[in-house]
């Protein structure tokens, strides 16, 4: 494999795996759900589509052709990340669930 091609899956692995750290740190450190909700949401799925880009990158450059497997799977995790979060944050706010002083405005106002 090409110096070029291990130097690109590390940057990306390493670029994904910073991305899902601070989305992990985000979960625990944030102090409300609706706060909360931002970081599995917006850093860990760029930190998993960077790892499945990698692994594109790894796997076509080893195989005669492109891998399409991670590609789909990229595009689904894009396309279900938003809904769920949305879908969450909908029925936390059904609940009426509280949020800190920090939060701008009530959700259910």
């Amino acid at each position: 494999m090409p110096f070029w091609i291990e130097v690109l899956v590390c940057v990306f692995l390493i670029v994904g795996s910073a991305f899902a750290l601070v989305g992990a740190i985000g979960l625990y450190r944030l102090p409300d759900f609706y706060t909360r909700l931002h970081g599995p949401t917006k850093a860990t799925t760029l930190g998993v589509g960077g790892i499945v880009v990698a692994s594109m990158i790894f796997f076509s450059s080893q195989n005669d052709g492109l891998s399409l497997h991670e590609l789909l799977i990229t595009l689904f995790l894009f396309i279900t990340a938003p809904v769920s979060a949305h879908m969450l944050a909908k029925a936390a706010m059904q609940q009426k669930l509280p949020c800190t002083e920090q939060t701008r405005g009530k959700p259910w106002d």
